[in-house]
């Protein structure tokens, strides 16, 4: 597994300047195949926003499948697959928030890449132009994506 992390930098957020972020390996939920990293320190300026705690939690978590499947079986008749199994892998960021004075509730994304089996033999150039694309337009909507959060327009 080449998943790695080493310190973060973030993408451009209204009221946020040069965010950064200092990570550190910690354990990924029990029973999953995968890597977790806790924020440890924050860099740049992040008035209001607080690092990894027991009860407030900022992690990056990767899960990865469990049981990985191989290349679908062909028809013999049709010569076509009779069913495409799919590898799911997790990428899921953690963050405690305050919804009310006292109370934090965690906030979680999650992304989740759905591979077919096989294209990873077949087809990896795709994989990659798909997970370039991803986090192309993730970084370019940033900031704009971060205000829709917030403020709800569009």
């Amino acid at each position: 597994m080449t998943i790695s992390l080493s310190n973060i930098t973030g993408s451009a957020q209204t009221g946020l300047t040069t965010p950064g972020y200092t990570v550190v390996a910690d354990s990924p939920p029990p029973g999953t195949r995968g890597k977790q990293y806790a924020v440890s320190a924050l860099t740049g300026t992040q008035t209001g926003v607080e690092a990894n705690t027991i009860g407030n939690p900022f992690t990056f978590t990767y899960i990865g499948p469990t049981s990985p499947k191989g290349s679908p079986a062909i028809s013999t008749v049709s010569g076509q697959p009779m069913s495409v199994p799919r590898n799911t892998h997790k990428v899921i960021v953690r963050k405690g928030v305050e919804v009310v004075t006292g109370y934090r509730s965690p906030l979680n994304a999650t992304v989740t890449f759905d591979i077919p089996a096989g294209a990873e033999i077949k087809d990896p150039e795709s994989i990659r132009a798909m997970l370039s694309c991803l986090i192309g337009g993730l970084t370019q909507m940033s900031s704009g994506l971060g205000d829709t959060l917030v403020d709800g327009t569009m």
